[in-house]
């Protein structure tokens, strides 16, 4: 199986300075050839000491309909190489992407100019929900001039993608910013009272960062879902969210403990008020949040079902 590392991302995203440095590791320099596909040309360009010390070899596809299966295999056979970066074109949609069978995608990088990120996600959404959706890491690079807006793009992508590593970084480096001054409800408030707009911004903050909201009281409109394989007295107070297009909805919700849960239908709605725990439950397989119930009201179906992220 040959190894394959996909970075992918806009046109000056930040894809080429993003190999540069990982191919200028002294990790990297290691044994037997790196085939470099590029399917884009920008303005930052690979210096041939580079290429030469860490035992690259940069081959070109330049257009989409030459991005095949056997122009790729003809490559590998060219060069024989022991590990293969592509540097993928942004305006191609992932897809309609399709490696050869015994090429091994070990991971999948996107990179992302920030000071652009709210054009391409209003204007490309769908492409870029494509690269994300994928990868296991999201490098937000170029950030100097929009701090403001960093806790906004991270709950994009995690609308997304939830299991995405998120990294910002500026001109000194990488970011380490806590963005808990950002959240638009006051987590010291005897009761966290949440909205359609407040919902998704909650959901996905508490799924990074359960120990916040550990201890704390919630209420919120909910639809239920009744999962089969929950346990007697659970079920998910929940809503649906749209995560990038019409047809890509997801239902959000944790699960909450509640003793008279078999008196519940699937797709009731109801006003809960719940206190939020950490602790392990069966279907996650690991530790996290759980809410216990301590009133639930059936309710009317709200005028928007569809709850955003901020």
């Amino acid at each position: 199986m040959r190894p394959v590392y996909l970075i992918n991302g806009f046109l000056e995203s930040g894809k080429t300075q993003f190999i540069k440095f990982t191919i200028a590791q002294p990790y990297f320099q290691i044994k037997g050839k790196t085939l470099l596909i590029l399917c884009e040309e920008g303005e930052e360009e690979y210096e041939e000491n580079v290429l030469k010390a860490s035992n690259t070899v940069v081959k070109l596809i330049e257009d989409e309909e030459d991005f095949t299966t056997e122009k790729l295999m003809a490559l590998e056979k060219e060069v024989d190489p022991e590990r293969i970066i592509i540097e993928y074109n942004g305006m191609w949609n992932m897809k309609d992407m399709t490696l050869p069978f015994h090429w091994n995608l070990e991971q999948q990088i996107t990179c992302v100019d920030a000071s652009t990120f709210e054009t391409y996600y209003m204007n490309m959404r769908s492409l870029l929900a494509e690269m994300i959706r994928k990868s296991e890491l999201i490098i937000f690079n170029r950030c100097d001039n929009v701090m403001d807006n960093l806790a906004s793009f991270r709950r994009n992508i995690k609308a997304v993608n939830a299991n995405a590593d998120v990294i910002f970084e500026n001109a000194q480096g990488e970011i380490n910013q806590i963005f808990e001054e950002d959240l638009p409800y006051d987590l010291k408030a005897d009761k966290i009272v949440l909205d359609e707009r407040t919902f998704g911004i909650w959901y996905l903050d508490t799924m990074d960062h359960a120990e916040r909201y550990e201890g704390k009281i919630l209420e919120f409109d909910a639809m239920v879902l009744k999962p089969k394989t929950f346990p007697k007295g659970y079920f998910v107070p929940g809503r649906l969210a749209m995560t990038c297009c019409a047809d890509d909805m997801q239902f959000l919700g944790y699960a909450c403990e509640y003793k008279d849960a078999d008196k519940l239908k699937d797709r009731d709605w109801i006003r809960i008020t719940a206190k939020v725990n950490k602790e392990y439950f069966s279907d996650y397989q690991a530790e996290g949040p759980v809410l216990h119930a301590i009133s639930v009201k059936k309710t009317q179906k709200p005028k928007n079902e569809i709850v955003g992220f901020g």
